[in-house]
C-alpha cells in the first residue's frame, strides 16, 4: 500500500478558499498513491479559536465539496483531515472525513478528546461518542485526531473493531513535539498496528506547529518522517505484516483488563 501524508502548513494570510484549492490540487497530484491523509484543522488551523465558529461549515459544505471531487480526480482513498462542523441541531465538532476513490463519504468521525481543558477547542466544541473504521482493500483503517493519541484505551477499542491502520490528523504543537513521535510509537506497538499521524507545519495562531508526520510499524519501527515545513511524506508499507506481527508475538492474546468477560484461569 503506497500512503502519502500532505502537511500543509496553514498561512494566516491565505484565505479558505484559496487554502481549499491549494490542498484539492496537492491531492490531485498523489494520483497512484492508495490513500492520502491531511492534517487536523487544515482549513482554519487547529489553534485558531476564534475562526471555529466563523468558518464552521456543516458536513456536506464547501470542504466536503472539495475534497471529495479531488479524491474521485486522483483515483484515491482520502482521510481529508478535519473540519469545524456545524451541526444545525447541536455544537460545533471538530470531524473528520473520508472519502473513497469515487468521491462517496466513506465515514465522519467527530473527535471525542477535546484539547484546551478549560478553554479553546474544550469549550468551543461538542465531543464525538461513535469510534470508526473504514474498510479499504488490504486494511482496514482506524480513525483518531490529535489530542486523541494521549488515550490508548481509544485505539484498544479501534482495534476491537478491527482496525489495522490507525490514521491520526493533527494540528500538533512544536513545543510538545518529542510526545508526538513518542506516542505515535507507542500506539503502534501496543496494538500491533501501523500508524499514520499528520501534522501541520507553519504556525496557528501564533502557536509553531511541529509537523515532522511520521508512518510507524508493528513493531515500532519508524517507516518515514517528515521534518519541520511543508511537505509530502510517502511510504509504502505492507498491511498484510499487522496479522504477521500478531501471529508472531501474540500479545493482544494475553489482555485481561478491559474485556468484558475476562478470562478465567
Amino acid at each position: 500500500m503506497r500512503a502519502s501524508l500532505i502537511q500543509i502548513a496553514v498561512d494566516e494570510g491565505e484565505s479558505v478558499e484559496t487554502r481549499r484549492r491549494r490542498v484539492a490540487s496537492l491531492v490531485r497530484e498523489q494520483a497512484g498513491a492508495d490513500l492520502v491523509v491531511l492534517p487536523e484543522l487544515w482549513t482554519t488551523g487547529a489553534f485558531a479559536y476564534e475562526e471555529f465558529g466563523r468558518e464552521a461549515e456543516p458536513l456536506d459544505g464547501p470542504t466536503h465539496e472539495a475534497m471529495a471531487k479531488a479524491a474521485s480526480d486522483a483515483g484515491v482513498w482520502l482521510h481529508a483531515g478535519s473540519i469545524p462542523e456545524r451541526d444545525p441541531e447541536g455544537p460545533l465538532y471538530n470531524t473528520s472525513l473520508v472519502f473513497s476513490p469515487s468521491g462517496e463519504l466513506a465515514a465522519a468521525y467527530r473527535k471525542i478528546h477535546r484539547f484546551g481543558f478549560d478553554k479553546g477547542e474544550a469549550v468551543l466544541m461538542g465531543a464525538g461518542r461513535d469510534l470508526v473504521t473504514v474498510r479499504l482493500p488490504g486494511t482496514t483503517l482506524g480513525v483518531a485526531t490529535c489530542y486523541d493519541l494521549r488515550f490508548p484505551e481509544l485505539f484498544r477499542g479501534l482495534v476491537d473493531a478491527g482496525a489495522e491502520t490507525l490514521v491520526v490528523p493533527a494540528g500538533w504543537p512544536e513545543r510538545r513535539r518529542s510526545h508526538w513521535t513518542l506516542l505515535a510509537r507507542a500506539r503502534a506497538v501496543e496494538n500491533q498496528a501501523f500508524v499514520l499521524a499528520c501534522g501541520t507545519a507553519g504556525t496557528h495562531a501564533g502557536v509553531p506547529q511541529a509537523g515532522h508526520s511520521i508512518v510507524v510499524d508493528p513493531w515500532g519501527e519508524v517507516l518515514a518522517e517528515a521534518g519541520p515545513g511543508e511537505q509530502v511524506l510517502t511510504v509504502e508499507f505492507d498491511p498484510g505484516r499487522v496479522a504477521v506481527t500478531r501471529d508472531q508475538f501474540p500479545a493482544l492474546k494475553d489482555r485481561v483488563l478491559g474485556l468484558e468477560e475476562p478470562p478465567r484461569r
